[in-house]
């Protein structure tokens, strides 16, 4: 019996731990843009930190399709965050809160590990992290 556990074993949901919000776009309405995305994503903090999740590089990865569906990898700032089980939550429902996004899926992800140097220099100066 393999007894190795890996921190997503944690997690709520484990290792695929993904959130969902929103529905398909309807019909005649402009979909959003990719700025429109990052400005939502920027509306989103870790309650801990005084600085947006895009600022501080939990954003991995993102994807506008064609309908306007959006996909969105993300990471914490450390596994053992308090809002750990919420925070793709509130991300999926900040997206999908934009006219023009569809259906979000937001996966929380793992690989590469969160490291300062993610963070933009805005981020590193407000947290006075250089």
């Amino acid at each position: 019996m393999d007894s190795h556990k890996e921190l997503s074993d944690f997690l709520p949901g484990g290792a695929d731990f993904k959130a969902m919000a929103g529905s398909p776009v309807e019909a005649g309405v402009a979909l959003a843009s990719e700025a429109d995305l990052v400005t939502a994503l920027k509306t989103v903090y870790d309650p801990e930190i005084p600085v947006d999740i895009f600022e501080l590089g939990l954003i991995y990865e993102y994807d506008i399709d064609q309908d306007g569906s959006v996909e969105v990898k993300m990471s914490l700032t450390a596994p053992g965050c308090p809002v750990a089980g919420e925070m793709p939550k509130m991300v999926a429902e900040a997206v999908a809160g934009v006219k023009g996004f569809g259906e979000v899926t937001v996966e929380l992800v793992w690989d590469p590990p969160w490291t300062k140097e993610r963070m933009t220099e805005e981020a590193k100066f407000a947290l006075d992290m250089w």
